[in-house]
C-alpha cells in the first residue's frame, strides 16, 4: 500500500487522503469526526493526508492538528503534505489585500512554521509550492528548501500545477519529488502536455486531485461529455462488478508514470472503494474507450 513518489524520498501510502473538504469549505469535521476519519484512514492503509494552508479559509490545518495533538501515536503512523504559495483574501489574513501568489524565502519559512504549529508537529513529511508565481525565482525557493530540509522541518519536496517549463526551471535550483496536477477522463492534459512524460523521464511520482472531476460524473445533470465517459465507465463497472468510481480510479492508476491519485471525500467508503481500485486491473483497450469517450472521437 506503501510507495515512494522519488528514488531516494520517504514513503508515502497508495491512496492518499486529501483534507481540502474537511473543515469549512466541505463536511465542516468537528475534532473528534475528524480523528474518527484520521483512524479510520489508518486502518485501511491510507496513512497520507494533503493539506494546503489556504484550506478552509487558513483553518483546516489547525482542524486537523487538534485532532491529532492529543494522540501522539497518530503523528507517527501518518505522513503530512502541505502547500504554499497562494495568498487569499479572507478575514483570517487582514494583511492580504488581493489574492496573489507568494513564492520568497521568507515567505516560504514563514508558511512552513505556521504550518507546523496549526497541524501540531514538528516537521512536515511533503511541502509543495502550490501553485507557480510568474514572480518565483528558483534560486530563492531553492534556499527555502534548503534551510528546511537542514533544520529537519521538511522531509521532502515538490510542486503543485507547475508546467513543465516551470518545473524544469525549479528542478535545476533544487531536485523536486512530485508535481501534483489535475487528471481526470475530464483533464486529459497531462497525458499530452508532457507532465506525466516528465515524471517519468525524473523517475519521481505524480500525485492527482480531483481524480473524479470534483463529483461531475455523479451529477444529476451530466454533460454530454460525461454521459459519454460514464455509459462507458458503466459498462465496465458492471463487467468487473464493481462501482463506477473504482473504474474511474483504476483508469488513473494504470498509467505507468505511477500516479498517486489523491482522494477528496470525507467519507470513508469512498476511501475504502479508491483503495479497492489498487487490486482492478483494466485492459489496454478499455483504457482507451474511457479515453475515446472523453475525447468523443477515436484515437488518430
Amino acid at each position: 500500500m506503501n510507495t515512494k513518489v522519488s528514488e531516494n524520498g520517504s514513503l508515502f501510502s497508495r491512496i492518499v487522503a486529501g483534507c481540502m473538504n474537511w473543515g469549512e469549505w466541505g463536511a465542516n469535521l468537528t475534532i473528534d469526526q475528524s480523528q474518527k476519519l484520521i483512524e479510520d484512514c489508518i486502518d485501511i492503509g491510507v496513512t497520507t493526508f494533503d493539506h494546503a494552508d489556504i484550506y478552509g479559509h487558513y483553518t483546516t490545518e489547525a482542524l486537523f492538528g487538534s485532532a491529532i495533538k492529543d494522540k501522539s501515536s497518530l503523528r507517527k503512523q501518518i505522513q503530512l503534505i502541505t502547500k504554499c504559495g497562494i495568498r487569499l483574501v479572507t478575514p483570517n489574513r487582514p494583511d492580504n489585500k488581493i489574492k496573489s501568489y507568494k513564492t520568497t524565502k521568507k515567505y516560504i519559512i514563514e508558511s512552513v512554521e505556521q504550518s507546523l504549529m496549526n497541524l501540531q508537529t514538528d516537521y512536515i513529511d511533503m511541502l509543495l509550492i502550490h501553485r507557480p508565481s510568474p514572480l518565483m525565482n528558483p534560486s530563492e525557493i531553492a534556499e527555502a528548501f534548503e534551510m528546511l530540509k537542514s533544520s529537519g522541518k521538511v522531509l521532502n519536496f515538490g510542486v503543485s500545477n507547475f508546467a513543465t517549463s516551470q518545473f524544469d526551471m525549479l528542478n535545476t535550483s533544487f531536485p523536486l519529488q512530485t508535481n501534483q496536477i489535475e487528471i481526470s477522463p475530464l483533464q486529459l492534459a497531462p497525458f499530452i502536455d508532457g507532465s506525466l512524460d516528465q515524471c517519468i523521464k525524473h523517475n519521481i511520482k505524480p500525485m492527482a486531485y480531483s481524480t473524479l472531476a470534483g463529483g461531475k460524473f455523479f451529477s444529476k445533470q451530466p454533460d454530454e461529455k460525461v454521459l459519454r465517459i460514464n455509459k462507458v465507465v458503466n459498462s465496465l463497472a458492471d463487467k468487473y462488478d464493481t462501482s463506477p468510481d473504482q473504474i474511474l480510479t483504476a483508469w488513473i492508476l494504470k498509467h505507468p508514470s505511477g500516479i498517486v491519485p489523491i482522494i477528496g471525500s470525507t467519507k470513508i467508503n469512498r476511501i475504502q472503494s479508491a483503495v479497492n481500485s489498487l487490486s482492478l486491473q483494466i485492459t489496454d483497450e478499455e483504457w482507451f474507450r474511457i479515453w475515446e469517450a472523453s475525447k468523443g472521437e477515436e484515437v488518430a
